[in-house]
């Protein structure tokens, strides 16, 4: 498919941004949209997924932008409230990130649609749902245009009555994501019993979720393997889930194999794919395999290419300050915050390489993995056809809402299974 052609682009410039990015950014030529223009590229396209490039850093937000570029490609940058929010451990924040996305996507040149989503907007308790509902318009106000809210660290009644509580919160014309199952590995899987269970509610009360996020077997962080996502679960899942025109969302993509990722393109519905801890390793020129899992030496150390990502000299600053810090290998990802100022302080030739590294992963992903390419004149598409940046739902209400009432919805739940698997923090 070709680009987009210069009077698409200019239509769906004027059109396609949602008020609040216009109202942030009233001069930009950067395209960005709802993540519900996204999600209907890949959709129109099929059997295909878009990454959602976890932006820890600006290098990983400078490479995303410009493999998408490369790609004609559609793509969602995105930020996790536990490493973007109010206790952040990112540079990169809920706050901050769609200036630093139009900024670079306008001093770049970079043309294809891109939504600027808030992931896992985590909530534990009834103290969360009461600062959501301050918080969440703050993120929209600052540029967001696609939020997941997730819920799913409590019981099923309480999830599903999280999000019907929060969605009022979330503007009609955003991407909305929804999750059913903490993201934890082989402990406690998501149902099918479960995920109806959300989306039925929701449905009975008006809200049409763009897409859901299960736990169908892969974890965040750094894998030891390629175990991981199970695709027959997640097409149940999704085959079930068909009457009510949901894609699925993968989140933890690192540690699966190309070829894994290609089935679930393939064979589900899911149009989103998380891509996070491979992306900072590879800008800071850490070795990866396929999997997108970090290489140890035989000590059990991160192994650093030489003339990659960042000085080497850096590097050893980097794994001394979160030696001092007691920090394990997973909990590398804190030194984006304290090192981000540091990194930007290299030498041209270094800051270019770490942007250029992600670039070409994320490249390979889109055009070769999760078959993205020309996705991008398919989201014009869909917003001109619209003639709006707001392009509605795709579902309808199917459900009854006088069956959904807080009291039905409790009793619903009780009868579902009560196996969510091991206690922890699963945030990110």
């Amino acid at each position: 498919m070709s680009k987009v052609s210069q009077k698409d682009f200019s239509k769906a410039l004027q059109i396609g941004r949602p008020p609040n990015v216009v109202k942030l950014f009233p001069n930009s030529r950067a395209l960005l949209v709802s993540g519900k223009a996204v999600d209907r590229a890949l959709i129109s396209k099929g059997k295909a997924m878009t990454i959602a490039a976890n932006a820890r850093s600006t290098f990983v937000i400078r490479g995303a932008l410009k493999a998408a570029q490369r790609a004609n490609a559609a793509i969602i940058v995105e930020i996790a409230k536990s490493e973007g929010g109010a206790a952040a451990y990112c540079p990169v924040s809920l706050w901050n990130m769609a200036t630093l996305v139009d900024a670079f996507a306008n001093e770049l040149g970079i043309t294809v649609p891109v939504a600027i989503h808030a992931d896992h907007y985590g909530i534990k308790g009834a103290k969360d749902v009461d600062a959501a509902k301050v918080e969440i318009p703050s993120l929209f106000d600052a540029g967001i245009t696609s939020i997941a809210i997730d819920a799913s660290h409590l019981p099923d009644d309480e999830n599903l009555l999280a999000g019907i509580e929060l969605a009022g919160y979330v503007p009609s014309w955003a991407g909305l994501e929804t999750e059913v199952g903490e993201i934890k590995g082989k402990e406690g899987l998501s149902t099918v019993e479960e995920a109806l269970f959300l989306i039925r509610g929701l449905n009975a009360h008006g809200i049409f979720p763009d897409w859901i996020a299960l736990n169908n077997g892969t974890t965040h962080g750094i894998e030891a393997s390629d175990a991981g996502i199970q695709v027959e679960l997640t097409a149940s899942i999704h085959q079930a889930l068909a009457p009510y025109r949901i894609s699925g969302a993968q989140h933890g993509t690192s540690g699966n194999s190309s070829e894994r990722l290609r089935r679930i393109a393939g064979e589900t519905a899911t149009t989103k794919a998380n891509v996070a801890t491979a992306l900072q390793m590879i800008s800071w020129g850490v070795e990866v395999n396929d999997y997108g899992n970090a290489k140890l030496d035989g000590e059990g150390n991160f192994i650093k290419v030489p003339d990659a990502g960042v000085s080497d000299a850096l590097w050893g600053k980097m794994v001394e300050y979160a030696a001092e810090k007691g920090w394990k290998k997973g909990d590398y990802k804190k030194l984006n915050l304290p090192f981000e100022n540091r990194l930007l302080g290299q030498p041209a030739a270094v800051r270019e390489r770490m942007a250029a590294a992600v670039e070409d992963f994320i490249f390979n992903l889109l055009t070769k993995v999760f078959n993205a390419a020309d996705t991008a004149p398919l989201a014009v598409e869909a917003i001109l056809s619209a003639g709006s940046f707001d392009l509605g739902p795709k579902g309808s209400r199917i459900e009854n809402q006088a069956e959904w009432t807080a009291e039905k919805i409790k009793a619903g739940a009780a009868a579902l299974s009560a196996d969510k698997g091991a206690k922890g923090d699963f945030s990110d």
